[in-house]
């Protein structure tokens, strides 16, 4: 019996120790700190941004992966000189600290070392002698789990600093607004001793003790030989800290962004801390200019071409103001686009070979089921070629080029550039896409255009044949903008190649520009983040001159070097832009995308007979009685193009009438600027009185002194001259319009009345 209970007390005693060993392998917990951080987001260089407080309303930076030297040699002299010697507990400490408490009659010291005080700030516990016992063996747990750097980092990151400051980020930014690996000596020893009672002694209480701790342990620095008398000298010579320092504000709406999206952690961005606030005082000071004009909001992001991030970020102005408008970030806010997408279908356009880049596009009145576009000075050009609708800008003749290229091709292919916005099917948005009718985010755009600029460096590649000179030849054209300054840039060496795209949306809401280098994008928008138009918000005049600031802080970049390989040879004609027909009298030969060897020959030229005066036209054979007729080319464009077009071209000659007696049928001298298509659907107002509204038909006609007559059904309406416009207010249902020149010819067209 006396064997088995033996045996069985030493088996209880295994038990007993085996259970202590696993209670002491596992009582520490796996995560010490469970606290929220602050959000704190840096350059590329590690240089503070901003932060935004945790969500216990403390200042408490992500914890750091070492602590600073000099915080760590003041801390461990101050704290616990025998740190790096001892397992988590010193017992010599213990006890010394057990005789005074025994000697005073009261705590006057707690013995803890850095380790132990490591648990403690991790448990949260009152301080009581249980407490202490279950922090030295958790002490000891802690120096088996981690380093002794290791534990120096946690102590310096969850230790606190008095108020609402936790961690040495924190307090180094707070007190000293530096980062902590740029602490003076001076410095470091405020901030070892600040945590021995953060609420009794600190910058802004019993300032006096404070500065005789942090003298004290700086004489203690100097006898233990880790400074020298100059560096004791200087570091006595500093004054205290007084009242926390904010944190920098510098792109606080990316700090924001952050905030919301990386809640608690340490961010790195890609942006250039000196750029960003040279920017932000470049919006700054055209606030001041703009808001006379009641023009509150702007916005502008950079962008570098090479690495294709963002080096400056300004979401808007004036963050601190305490206007709501004033924090919200447009950069990542949907506005309408205005034109500031035209040059991707001018892209989209030539790399399909849908255009060759001068390719006349009609510039007239239009019409489609109520949609009417206008250009912003309200007048029509007739023929305009391509590039210049883009550098020009112009909308009547984008809208023609979306119509020809398609609306869901084009709605697709914003969205392989990078428009996130459009939510909609592209049925939605029609043919109004090109000319605000979707919403982007500046973020957007000016990625777009940065996505074009790295494929034509060659940095990043496009899944489209073609693409690389189709962007070559965008920004060719859109490089001849006229610029806001007065004076001309091409002929100023110092001044470098832009290619840029301005935008306004409708109602004068957004003003948009984005310019591009071979090294950077620069986007910028200028309006009311309310949406509230002001007349004065036109992309050229607001956001062009901000874009251009920008650029001339940014270093000079060369121009694109031009992709030879991507083109082939092509005579083209000079006046139509088309590939040169048999009868074009003027070509160039010029490269274009092979894709563009598909496109349509010149439309506009052909041969005609005239007399030798030129003044009528003839058939050949009709002239043997009278002379020999002479064969001319000749550049003539659509009845209504026509029009508009020798108002501004004073060379162009309309078609010669034919010789009485021999000449034939030729092209209608007439045609309809609306309705323009047959069939047409025509919707008639009402008006204030509560009566049916009239519909203006207009035509066009190559003789400036012809008289039209106007016919509806079997109805003679009237007579125009000069300018043939009539308002008519027919009945629902199906009608023929019919036109009749004093010449005798004639034209009609039907319309569906609604």
């Amino acid at each position: 019996m006396g064997k088995a209970r033996d045996f069985m007390r030493r088996w209880k005693m295994r038990y007993i120790i085996a259970l202590m060993l696993i209670v002491y392998l596992f009582c520490l917990p796996k995560q010490l700190f469970d606290v929220p951080f602050a959000t704190v987001v840096t350059d590329r260089n590690g240089e503070l941004l901003g932060a935004r407080i945790a969500a216990d309303g403390q200042w408490r930076f992500p914890p750091c992966e070492n602590a600073p030297e000099k915080f760590a040699k003041c801390l461990i002299l101050f704290e616990d000189r025998y740190y790096k010697y001892h397992f988590g507990v010193n017992p010599f400490s213990v006890i010394r600290a057990l005789k005074q408490n025994i000697a005073a009659g009261r705590t006057v010291s707690g013995g803890s070392t850095i380790t132990m005080q490591t648990v403690r700030l991790a448990r949260g516990k009152k301080r009581t002698a249980g407490e202490k016992i279950i922090e030295m063996m958790l002490a000891t747990r802690l120096e088996c789990r981690y380093s002794k750097r290791e534990i120096l980092a946690l102590y310096a990151s969850y230790a606190p600093f008095g108020g609402n400051v936790v961690g040495i980020d924190a307090a180094a930014w707070r007190y000293f607004g530096h980062p902590s690996d740029q602490l003076s000596w001076a410095e470091a020893a405020v901030l070892a001793v600040l945590p021995n009672a953060p609420s009794m002694i600190n910058p802004s209480k019993n300032r006096s003790a404070l500065l005789e701790k942090r003298n004290k342990l700086l004489q203690s620095l100097y006898n233990e030989h880790v400074i020298d008398n100059i560096d004791f000298e200087l570091a006595l010579s500093e004054e205290l800290p007084s009242e926390p320092l904010p944190l920098p504000q510098t792109a606080p709406h990316l700090v924001t962004y952050y905030a919301k999206n990386e809640a608690g952690k340490t961010v790195k961005t890609s942006i250039d801390r000196n750029l960003q606030i040279q920017s932000e005082e470049i919006l700054e000071r055209w606030h001041n200019e703009l808001i006379r004009s009641d023009i509150r909001n702007l916005a502008a992001l950079v962008i570098d071409v090479r690495t294709g991030e963002a080096v400056a970020y300004c979401g808007n102005v004036c963050f601190d103001s305490g206007n709501s408008a004033n924090q919200v970030d447009i950069i990542r806010s949907p506005r309408s686009t205005g034109s500031i997408l035209k040059p991707l279908l001018y892209c989209a356009a030539l790399e399909e070979g849908a255009i060759l880049p001068h390719t006349l596009l009609p510039d007239i009145p239009l019409n489609i089921n109520g949609f009417t576009p206008q250009n912003f000075n309200m007048q029509y050009d007739g023929a305009v070629p391509a590039s210049k609708v883009i550098s020009r800008s112009l909308n009547v003749p984008s809208v023609f080029l979306l119509r020809e290229y398609g609306v869901p091709k084009f709605y697709d292919y914003l969205k392989t550039a990078g428009i996130t916005t459009l939510d909609k099917p592209s049925s939605h948005y029609g043919l109004s896409l090109i000319l605000g009718g979707a919403e982007a985010t500046l973020w957007d755009v000016a990625f777009a255009y940065c996505s074009m600029a790295r494929a034509l460096n060659e940095i990043q590649n496009h899944v489209g044949a073609g693409y690389k000179g189709a962007v070559w030849q965008v920004f060719d054209a859109i490089k001849e903008v006229n610029r806001p300054e007065e004076i001309d840039w091409r002929y100023i060496p110092s001044m470098q190649t832009i290619a840029w795209k301005t935008g306004t949306s409708y109602g004068f809401r957004d003003a948009w520009a984005v310019g591009v280098t071979s090294r950077y994008v620069v986007g910028v928008w200028v309006g009311n983040a309310n949406g509230e138009g002001k007349p004065e918000l036109v992309g050229a005049r607001t956001a062009g001159p901000v874009m251009f600031d920008i650029f001339n802080m940014l270093p000079s970049s060369p121009w694109f070097d031009c992709p030879e390989d991507e083109f082939t040879e092509a005579v083209v004609c000079r006046r139509s832009g088309h590939l040169a027909n048999r009868y074009c009298d003027e070509t160039d030969t010029m490269l274009i995308l092979p894709a563009g060897l598909n496109t349509e020959p010149c439309p506009y030229h052909t041969f005609i007979n005239t007399t030798a005066d030129g003044r009528f036209r003839v058939f050949e054979n009709c002239m043997a009685e009278n002379g020999q007729a002479v064969r001319r080319s000749w550049f003539v464009l659509p009845p209504v193009w026509e029009w508009y077009y020798k108002q501004h071209h004073p060379e162009y000659l309309p078609l010669p009438p034919f010789l009485q007696g021999c000449g034939g049928e030729s092209q209608s001298p007439m045609a309809f600027i609306y309705p323009q298509n047959g069939n047409a659907r025509v919707y008639l107002p009402r008006q204030l009185d509560g009566s049916e509204g009239g519909v203006t038909f207009e035509l066009a006609h190559s003789n400036a002194k012809a008289t039209v007559f106007w016919h509806l059904d079997e109805n003679y309406l009237g007579s125009t001259l000069d300018f043939h416009k009539l308002t008519v207010s027919p009945p629902k249902g199906k009608h023929t319009i019919t036109v009749i020149d004093n010449d005798g010819n004639t034209l009609s067209t039907a319309i569906i009345v609604e």
